[in-house]
């Protein structure tokens, strides 16, 4: 186990700017592995920001250099059944508050995005990557299955083949095929990840926060199938038109002005 003084205090520090949240991964020690602390932290500033009326979207990014370098190996040690279990309610949490939160997610990615790494910036609904980044998940090199939601989130970016490979060979893949096969959606030069990253944030904040909630949802939970697709258009869409943020949107479109959106 490393020395505590390794581990900065506060691992997940949140910064803001206008109605975008920038919450950074911060463990330069270990390239922002995915500690305990670290997963507990990143969870509490999500549900504080999800929460928050006067943040409309988030970044998630790496301190110094990296994104995140996977699990913290040093905290590996075997346990019993439930408290594996039990450590794993974290993650769930961590999952559906990126996957399924009212708010969109945009990942910054530079340096490394390994295991949970990759599989945090899959979760996310836009995905900004350095064209040098590196990423991979090699947990069946250390005897483990994908975890952070990936059996889910990795093949609904790049297809159920794509998936298979990569989970199940564990190679490593540039931002420039990240880009190629679909796990992320725009490539920046090294070094300029988070400010592309916050730049789309800033797009998605100026959007109507009731739709954007209800299209994340509807994308993550009910549209696999034809009916199903069908059956959450009328739910949603419903809810929707019932929103004052489209009868602001109708308003400033007939009186030719920019529409002020409250998320109600």
């Amino acid at each position: 186990m490393r020395n505590s003084a390794d581990r900065p205090e506060d691992m997940v520090p949140l910064t803001r700017t206008g109605a975008v949240a920038v919450l950074t991964l911060t463990y330069p020690a270990r390239r922002n592995a995915f500690c305990l602390q670290m997963r507990s932290q990143l969870r509490e500033r999500l549900e504080a920001t999800m929460a928050d009326p006067e943040v409309r979207a988030l970044v998630i990014t790496g301190a110094q250099g990296h994104f995140c370098a996977g699990g913290d190996i040093s905290e590996m040690a075997p346990r019993t059944l439930l408290q594996n279990r039990e450590r794993w309610n974290l993650v769930t949490a961590l999952i559906r508050q990126i996957a399924l939160g009212q708010k969109p997610v945009v990942a910054a990615v530079e340096g490394s995005a390994m295991g949970a790494g990759l599989s945090i910036a899959s979760l996310c609904d836009f995905v900004v990557t350095a064209r040098d980044a590196k990423f991979g998940a090699a947990f069946i090199k250390v005897g483990l299955l994908p975890d952070m939601g990936a059996l889910w989130s990795l093949q609904h970016r790049v297809g159920r083949a794509k998936a298979r490979a990569i989970l199940g060979l564990g190679r490593m893949f540039d931002g420039l095929e990240a880009e190629r096969i679909g796990l992320a959606d725009e490539v920046a030069e090294p070094g300029q990840a988070l400010a592309r990253a916050t730049a789309v944030a800033e797009e998605y904040a100026a959007l109507p926060p009731v739709a954007t909630a209800l299209l994340k949802s509807a994308l993550a939970q009910g549209v696999d199938g034809l009916e199903a697709a069908i059956r959450t258009e009328v739910d949603y869409q419903a809810a929707a038109m019932d929103s004052a943020d489209h009868a602001e949107a109708v308003c400033a479109f007939m009186e030719k002005r920019a529409p002020r959106f409250t998320g109600e």
